[in-house]
């Protein structure tokens, strides 16, 4: 007996689900082995803004927001997707177009640079330290690597002329230079900073613990 065309449809529908089935299978098993790269930190005197965008949608609208003769990349900081935004040379230029995006795309950003090496410190013991751990709330972190070299703090603390801290921001601990909730002030210290030669970064302090409030290098 002929199959009648109800059934040929329902053959040619079949075929055709596990067909899409398998090539959605093969996208996602693509997609699963290839992750976002890990984004490529700032060169020597440039300031870059790293816009945590962390789905397709973000980054389209924030794509849409910017001139097409700015360059982005969309990678991984830390444990967030973000779209990296370089080739600034002032921080008041970075800091503008982050403001720029706040206000338009509703995105926050992250600024970003290098310097150069972290200077030397004399300091060469383990500092004394307080425990008190605790999330910052709402404002700014002023954060400071310092390359599992804790003596790095006294050199920080004369910079600032005030003390540092100890802090832990995306799994990765910082020395916290400042906490304000005064934009400018925070950008104010992440130009000495960096102009001292130390590696800064700025965040949204309400993603920082502090462990501890002050570390003192002997």
């Amino acid at each position: 007996m002929r199959p009648s065309s109800v059934q040929k449809f329902a053959t040619l529908s079949s075929v055709c689900g596990l067909a899409i089935a398998g090539l959605m299978g093969g996208i996602n098993s693509a997609t699963a082995q290839n992750p976002l790269p890990v984004c490529q930190p700032p060169t020597a005197g440039e300031y870059l803004l790293l816009v945590v965008s962390p789905t397709a949608e973000n980054q389209k609208q924030l794509r849409n927001a910017l001139p097409n003769e700015i360059k982005t990349t969309t990678c991984q900081y830390l444990k967030d997707t973000v779209t990296r935004i370089g080739g600034f040379r002032k921080i008041d230029d970075a800091n503008r177009w982050a403001r720029y995006i706040q206000t338009i795309v509703g995105l926050s950003a992250i600024i970003s640079t290098r310097p150069g090496e972290a200077p030397q410190s004399p300091q060469q013991q383990p500092p004394q330290i307080t425990y008190n751990p605790q999330i910052l709330g709402e404002g700014f972190a002023v954060l400071v690597d310092y390359y599992n070299r804790p003596e790095l703090a006294n050199s920080v603390q004369q910079a600032m002329g005030s003390q540092v801290g100890l802090a832990s921001y995306g799994q990765r601990h910082y020395l916290l230079a400042v906490y304000t909730t005064n934009q400018q002030e925070a950008y104010n210290a992440l130009r000495k900073l960096n102009d001292r030669g130390f590696s800064a970064v700025l965040v949204d302090s309400r993603r920082v613990t502090l462990l501890r409030s002050t570390v003192a290098a002997q």
